[in-house]
């Protein structure tokens, strides 16, 4: 049970007032056992953390992956001031020259910006080289590990066709209750309501708008991939030509092992511009699937970046004043 069980939760989390109870009546179970269950998975570090995947972009945040050349012998001190700004969500030691790959983010009114930022911390860690890579097009982003060993190796991905929205106040105060870790209680959503001053009903239905206008992506529990059993990630990178950039990220997207695809810049110190992350219970099952892709696609430059060590990996705290502070600090110095 414990596998379906995260199986669902990874996928959608229920946004009803007792979600255990709606997982326990899918799985046959009962609420208590299911909330006993997922107590257990939180103390062994497979579930880091149930809440809200926000769309930074369409917060206004602008944002980027990253990544430096750190000589060897600073790469513990570069790690721990990239890890201090509060913009940044992932940070890994990943074996290639350009060793520390991190994603970044900086709020709409951010004075530095986000090139400015990362010049910033550029100059602080003592990287010798650093190359941002923002997203030009997005094919697939949906970490949802296979913890069944059920589902077949390709899915099917769709575009989302996204409602307007007009964000007021009541979007934004949703959003800062919405991001944070849920209680393991049987009503988990009980305090956000009080807090709020709203009903289940009303905190539900502004989820739901946030989720038809892809502010919200998806209200879901996110795994410790390495304690869930998928010791090996590796960022596949390929080189595409432009014009066959769509119909192979596409393709790509497809197989559910990948749970990132981007179309990124290419620099001539870096020709690769299409990413795809790859999730698998072994360094050897990774190399499988990529080696896959490349037969499929018939492409033959790419290369595959292991991450070796995870320096930082949480949620973005969106609206968090820590960014003003850094920022702060950072200007003045």
């Amino acid at each position: 049970m414990r596998e379906e069980l995260l199986y669902k939760m990874q996928n959608a989390f229920p946004m009803v007032e007792r979600p255990f109870a709606a997982l326990a009546e899918e799985l046959g179970s009962n609420e208590e056992t299911i909330l006993e269950t997922v107590q257990k998975l939180k103390e062994e570090g497979i579930i880091r953390q149930t809440s809200a995947i926000f769309d930074t972009k369409r917060l206004g945040y602008h944002s980027s992956l990253v990544a430096f050349k750190v000589p060897e012998e600073r790469i513990e001190h570069a790690a721990e001031i990239i890890n201090a700004h509060p913009g940044v969500s992932h940070n890994y030691l990943r074996n290639h020259d350009f060793n520390l790959w991190f994603t970044l983010a900086v709020p709409p009114d951010s004075q530095l910006g986000l090139q400015g930022t990362v010049n910033r911390l550029q100059r602080l860690t003592g990287a010798q080289e650093a190359i941002v890579l923002p997203t030009l097009k997005m094919f697939k982003i949906s970490v949802k590990l296979d913890t069944t060993g059920k589902q077949s190796k390709k899915e099917k991905v769709h575009k989302r066709e996204h409602k307007s929205i007009k964000m007021r106040a009541r979007h934004y105060a949703v959003i800062r209750e919405l991001q944070k870790d849920i209680p393991l209680v049987p009503e988990p959503f009980k305090e956000a309501t009080i807090r709020l001053g709203m009903s289940h009903e009303e905190l539900f239905s502004i989820a739901r708008e946030l989720k038809e206008a892809g502010v919200m992506r998806r209200f879901a529990t996110i795994l410790n991939h390495r304690k869930a059993g998928f010791t090996a990630n590796a960022m596949s990178v390929w080189s595409v030509p432009e014009e066959r950039a769509e119909e192979l990220g596409r393709q790509i997207a497809e197989f559910r092992a990948v749970s990132h695809c981007y179309l990124r810049p290419r620099y001539p110190n870096w020709p690769y511009n299409l990413f795809a992350m790859v999730h698998a219970t072994s360094q050897e099952a990774c190399d499988g699937v990529i080696e896959e892709i490349a037969r499929e696609t018939g492409l033959t430059e790419y290369g595959k970046l292991y991450s070796t060590r995870e320096f930082k990996k949480k949620r973005l705290v969106y609206f968090d004043p820590a960014f003003e502070k850094w920022e702060e600090e950072h200007l003045a110095s």
